[in-house]
């Protein structure tokens, strides 16, 4: 009689890097196709053209470094999808390929590949893209116009390097006459001028391809808690904090500053709290380390809509708080019994 001996674990829960990249892809889908049903083809092409490109970065480098094909991990599936979801619907496709081998070769490749990058990559890519073009990043068109679906947001089919036509023009043609080009969070920034709570839930704003219906991205945040593909105290840190501290700033200066409704339901918060943030590579693991990481990327999204030069501080938000996740950690290792905190 034959016996085989293992090391722990002993019981596999059957939940590896594909079948969890996978899933959030899915639950990235009905986002996505809200995103179409917003903007049409420029939406559609945008998000094609961005995950192909991170597609090909990802297989180049394995070509490059000789290692295993690693499409099959849907990792850079996934990166492609989120960074397209953070970018204006009429950023220019030629951009969105940038972006794409931007985020694979600089936010993962270039420290050694999946599960070692301490920034999220799709994060890096629209930071590289940000400030390479910050005209067209800060473009945007607005959302069920009459012809989405056969044809093109103009800027979107620029040629490289060459100026894209005028959307407010492009607007105008379409029949849509009060269009402004800013976004709820510009508007409020330099105007006082605050959008509805119904106009984030239904999608009735102008924002980047993914951030335009709140509720819809909370429900396919959940579905993933559910699944355990997430840590659910992660999205409810980061919400909470960015939550309590624009109360307090609203509760002083009411006229000044936007209610915490407000906050939550604008711009990137919400897509950035369930999909950008979560990311398991670059988040803490330590319990204590985890509600700090969150509450540090609310109360800096806070802070840098309300004092800093820029309208969102998402993106900045996460990319500070991944760096400050390995000290998170080290400093909130759990107690051994019978020891220190901090003490191995």
């Amino acid at each position: 009689m034959s016996m085989e001996l293992r090391t722990s674990p002993h019981q596999h829960s059957g939940r590896d890097v594909p079948v969890i990249m996978r899933n959030v892809v899915y639950a990235m889908l009905p986002i996505c196709a809200f995103s179409i049903w917003q903007y049409g083809l420029s939406a559609a092409a945008l998000i094609l053209v961005v995950t192909v490109s991170c597609l090909l970065a990802e297989r180049i480098n394995n070509q490059i470094t000789c290692t295993v094909n690693t499409l099959s991990d849907w990792s850079a599936t996934i990166t492609g999808v989120i960074l397209a979801l953070t970018l204006p619907p009429s950023f220019p496709l030629w951009m969105g390929a940038v972006a794409g081998f931007a985020s694979i070769w600089l936010g993962k490749s270039l420290f050694g590949g999946l599960g070692q990058n301490p920034f999220n990559p799709a994060l890096i890519g629209r930071a590289f893209v940000q400030a390479a073009f910050p005209t067209a990043i800060s473009t945007w068109a607005p959302a069920f116009s009459a012809h989405r679906f056969s044809e093109f947001i103009p800027s979107s089919l620029t040629a490289p390097f060459m100026t894209p036509p005028d959307i407010a023009l492009w607007a105008k043609q379409q029949g849509i006459d009060a269009f402004t080009g800013a976004t709820p969070l510009a508007r409020w920034k330099f105007e006082n001028i605050s959008a509805s709570a119904m106009d984030f839930l239904t999608g009735h704003v102008t924002a980047s391809a993914g951030e335009t219906s709140a509720i819809l991205i909370l429900l396919c945040g959940l579905y993933l808690a559910a699944r355990k593909f997430l840590d659910w105290r992660i999205p409810v840190s980061v919400l909470g904090s960015a939550m309590l501290l624009a109360w307090v700033f609203h509760l002083v200066q009411p006229e000044r500053y936007p209610s915490p409704t407000f906050v939550l339901l604008s711009g990137g918060l919400m897509l950035g709290a369930w999909f950008m943030a979560t990311d398991m590579a670059t988040s803490p693991v330590t319990p204590r380390g985890i509600w700090l990481y969150g509450a540090l990327i609310g109360i800096l999204t806070v802070v840098i809509r309300y004092f800093g030069g820029l309208t969102e501080g998402v993106m900045y938000a996460i990319l500070i708080a991944n760096a400050a996740g390995p000290l998170l950690d080290q400093f909130n290792q759990p107690r051994i019994l019978g020891g220190k905190r901090g003490k191995s």
